[in-house]
């Protein structure tokens, strides 16, 4: 390979490269991939997560003859986000239940279920299908467990790991069972390896994020990455003494990305815990929050850009990055294109690392909180614009009524907020714009690679976060829920509804034996609490259900940081809508070659100002769009209107759109069966609790 050379891009980046690039080619199934954009066999499309598809059966003329081709209902309620991959004309996705299914691509007929007989819940985005043209398996991650199963027969392959499957808590630090594990994005496959990451707590305990790769046939364990480097690996430096120890996370939960010719896999990763108080962690904290290019046959470190150091609010790399070929300044270069929680797009030289656009470090506000020291700078690009909106300022507050103004700047003058990355305080909430949710989300950006264009959707929405002082004796009821829960649904267990719902009287809707069952497994963003035990699980629940620690033992020393997160809390109006201007959501084209937007638009709208005749605002919207050679974008994402749209790619002017059963919060699939096209896409209301509860996958193809 030649000589290991080491190249300083500045703070938070560096170059590993070998002195002969990675010449491998490579197929990320041990079988051809020739025809991958003609299908839709990989979770985004493509291993190059490119959301791209050469089908044009379907195109501007012909799309508004789309009508619905099938429709698979299912039972219960969940919010999976699956982009299903369709093989063979077998279609394969999980229930909200993450029971995997197959169905008929053409006829939406069930083939086959499978139910791991393990209670589950919570985002699966997708399934990932391995071949040598020979064998086949289907790869299914159900919260902790790895399945291996015949994609004929939906049965566990008893040669893969325990009986089909492997526990991905064992193995990373400790007793793997205290930990809550979940593999929420599916797993890469690079020749018989499948490479995966995995979400975890936002608060201590968590295990460290490694990146590991299994073997397809056997599961036993090829490589690992460690994203909270041990003593003596590059990175440790930036952890203070002990901090790697007892940390945790930093892990590559978003999904990874596989050039799979150089043989490059592409891993983006989270914060470290605890989210949002970080003074026993003070320093840049490698790897969190970073790109990462491995070489994906050993694991090695190749180069990596720090996207955000020292992460305190909750800035996790949110989708896996896309590949393409852009022309600048008069070269071809291939190009990763990293999207983030707070707006900006960052496109580095896939082999290099070097950034495409310039990078600075920009100066950010300083912490007031006692202990804490959050980085004097954070990386800022300067083409592509920000997607979403960095600065909130009383011009920018909403103007739907004078009422909803006057409190919204109430409000506002009571907040600090001073622009991206200001820390959250104490004595009042910082304002986080865009929010916790985005800028972009998981579903990921689509990418045109005939015209070098990325398509991004995006929440522009405010929220605000605070911190107050952790009690330095609590009785152990109150002390676990302020440990696990109260980020979520705040010191006064009334939450932030709908999105993080109120506990109070919360034994008036759900049993005792309800409440220990959705502790262990978890639902939609709330993890599993595996870590409890008998008495501490007793003093949470009832804690929980009346807010007083009666009968659940003597007071003891609150362990957990000096500083505890107050929850999410949107900034909505008295009205419950954002208490910002509009838009609210937006889809963008942006062409790479230049750095310059194609168009800008916002996407989706509130039924009911849309009945008073307010233009469309946008609204918060989750999964992503995909891009077809019919020069059509896709995207359903919205959350309250409920809708499947199909955009001009050149323009961004709307075509077609229909209603769907549910919220379509996922990311669409295209694909040929019996020589139709077909648009499926999963629903559900999961996310708008006001409307009627369900879930089902819709195709559509043309009349």
């Amino acid at each position: 390979m030649g000589e290991v050379l080491t190249v300083s891009l500045g703070k938070g980046c560096r170059v590993i490269a070998a002195g002969v690039v990675l010449c491998i080619v490579a197929s990320c199934t041990g079988s051809s991939f020739r025809d991958a954009h003609d299908r839709w066999q990989t979770y985004g499309g493509t291993p190059a997560a490119d959301r791209y598809s050469r089908l044009s059966q379907i195109n501007q003329q012909s799309v508004r003859n789309l009508r619905l081709a099938w429709r698979y209902d299912m039972s219960g309620t969940g919010d999976p986000e699956t982009n299903p991959i369709v093989v063979a004309g077998t279609l394969y996705a999980y229930t909200p239940q993450l029971h995997v299914i197959a169905l008929d691509a053409a006829t939406g007929t069930l083939k086959w279920q499978f139910d791991p007989r393990i209670p589950a819940s919570g985002p699966s985005r997708g399934l990932t299908y391995w071949t040598d043209g020979r064998s086949n398996t289907l790869f299914a991650g159900v919260m902790q467990l790895l399945f291996a199963l015949d994609p004929r027969t939906g049965q566990p392959i008893d040669s893969f790991g325990d009986h089909g499957h492997i526990d991905l808590r064992q193995g990373l630090r400790g007793e793997g069972s205290q930990y809550f594990v979940s593999l929420t994005s599916p797993g890469v496959l690079y020749h018989d390896s499948i490479i995966v990451g995995f979400r975890t707590s936002e608060v201590k305990p968590a295990p460290p994020g490694d990146i590991r790769a299994f073997d397809v046939h056997t599961g036993a364990l090829r490589w690992t990455f460690r994203t909270i480097p041990q003593a003596g690996e590059a990175g440790a430096q930036t952890w203070p003494a002990g901090s790697r120890e007892s940390s945790g996370s930093a892990n590559g939960w978003a999904g990874f990305t596989l050039d799979e010719k150089r043989g490059i896999l592409y891993v983006p990763t989270g914060s470290a815990v605890d989210d949002f108080y970080g003074a026993d962690r003070l320093g840049d904290d490698l790897y969190a929050n970073t790109l990462l290019a491995l070489n994906a046959g050993t694991g090695k470190l190749l180069w990596y850009h720090q996207l955000v150091h020292h992460d305190i609010q909750d800035r996790d790399l949110p989708t896996a990055p896309s590949l393409l070929t852009v022309h600048h300044n008069g070269q071809q270069r291939d190009v990763v294109a990293q999207p983030t929680k707070h707006g900006y797009l960052f496109v580095f030289d896939r082999v290099t690392g070097e950034p495409v656009f310039p990078v600075t470090e920009r100066p950010i506000p300083q912490s007031e909180v006692p202990g804490e020291r959050a980085s004097r700078t954070q990386p800022e690009e300067t083409l592509p614009e920000p997607y979403a909106r960095q600065y909130l300022t009383e011009e920018l507050l909403t103007q739907r009524t004078p009422e909803a103004h006057a409190w919204a700047v109430q409000q506002l003058r009571g907040m600090r907020s001073e622009g991206p990355f200001t820390p959250p305080g104490v004595a009042r909430p910082t304002v986080i714009f865009p929010g916790f949710d985005g800028g972009a989300e998981w579903g990921g950006a689509a990418v045109d690679p005939e015209s070098g264009t990325i398509y991004i959707n995006a929440n522009d929405l405010a929220w605000s976060a605070r911190l107050m002082p952790s009690e330095k004796f609590m009785a152990p009821g109150r002390q676990a829920y302020v440990n696990l829960c109260s980020a979520c649904h705040g010191p006064d267990r009334k939450g932030s509804p709908p999105a993080f719902p109120s506990l109070v009287d919360i034994d008036r809707r759900l049993s005792r034996e309800q409440l220990v069952a959705l502790i262990h497994t978890g639902r939609g963003r709330m993890p599993a609490f595996a870590q409890l035990g008998d008495v501490q699980l007793d003093a949470l629940l009832t804690y929980v259900r009346t807010g007083a620690d009666e009968g659940a033992g003597a007071a003891s020393a609150d362990s957990s940081a000096k500083f505890s997160f107050t929850g999410y809390d949107k900034f909505l109006d008295p009205d419950g809508y954002p208490a910002v201007a509009p838009p609210w959501g937006t889809l963008s084209a942006i062409d790479l070659n230049t750095g310059r937007y194609r168009w800008r638009i916002p996407l989706g709208e509130y039924p009911k100002l849309k009945a008073q005749g307010l233009p469309i605002t946008g609204t918060e919207n989750y999964g992503g769009p995909v891009v077809t050679a019919g020069g059509l974008v896709f995207i359903g994402a919205t959350v309250f209107d409920h809708k499947l749209r199909a955009f001009d790619s050149h323009t961004g002017r709307l075509l077609w759109e229909t209603q769907l059963p549910y919220g379509g919060t996922a990311t669409p699939a295209t694909y040929m069966a019996g020589g139709k096209q077909y648009l499926v896409i999963g629903t559900n209301n999961a996310r708008d609790r006001d409307a009627p509860q369900g879930a089902a996958y819709v195709a559509y193809s043309l009349e």
